[in-house]
């Protein structure tokens, strides 16, 4: 039979598991709200954007916000599923998220952010110029771009990331050149800057 403190940790370790379990549904929900993966009404099959740039459109059924995703895949891609790609989510014309998903196992973050976010330096190559950045590390699946990288990505004719695996560095090629400039503008408020 328990006595009273077998009892008391047993019930601490299950309100522990319950708020973590807890937190973990919603950082999943807050994720899906950012992404518009929890959207009810279906999103068109795309359109070009001009380049190798793909738009995606679509209104949010509770708040009539208009939710626009531009999609650039890698040089290398195959098909859109299994392909690196760099997305960029805008809500009522503001940048909410830009992504890179390199579509391979992401090695561990390897440096702390200001707010102690998990971080992977990457370099990264505008056209002909190289610089690093510490983009957050997000569960091991993708990587947030900064906003200057990203104003950088939209005018630029060659972008190219160089990031970890666990297989060691690896390098995803993009060629953002064509890009609609006046759309992006539009449904996200920024502007091409050069590096």
């Amino acid at each position: 039979m328990k006595n009273q403190d077998e009892k008391n940790d047993e019930m601490t370790k299950n309100n522990k598991t319950r708020w973590n379990r807890k937190a973990l549904v919603g950082c999943f929900v807050l994720l899906c709200t950012i992404t518009g993966f929890g959207q009810t009404k279906a999103q068109n099959a795309g359109i070009p954007a001009g380049g190798k740039w793909t738009e995606f459109d679509a209104e949010d059924p509770m708040t009539a916000a208009k939710k626009v995703r531009f999609e650039l895949l890698a040089n290398n891609a195959q098909d859109r599923d299994s392909s690196a790609k760099i997305t960029l989510y805008c809500t009522d014309g503001k940048l909410d998220l830009a992504d890179f998903r390199p579509n391979i196992r992401l090695a561990g973050p390897n440096r702390p952010g200001f707010w102690g976010q998990p971080q992977m330096e990457v370099t990264v190559r505008v056209d002909n110029s190289h610089s690093e950045h510490g983009w957050n590390w997000v569960n091991g699946h993708f990587l947030s771009m900064d906003k200057g990288t990203t104003r950088e990505l939209i005018g630029a004719h060659l972008f190219r990331v160089e990031f970890l695996s666990p297989q060691g560095p690896q390098i995803a090629e993009f060629s953002p050149d064509g890009l609609n400039l006046e759309r992006v503008s539009k449904a996200c408020g920024i502007t091409p800057k050069k590096p």
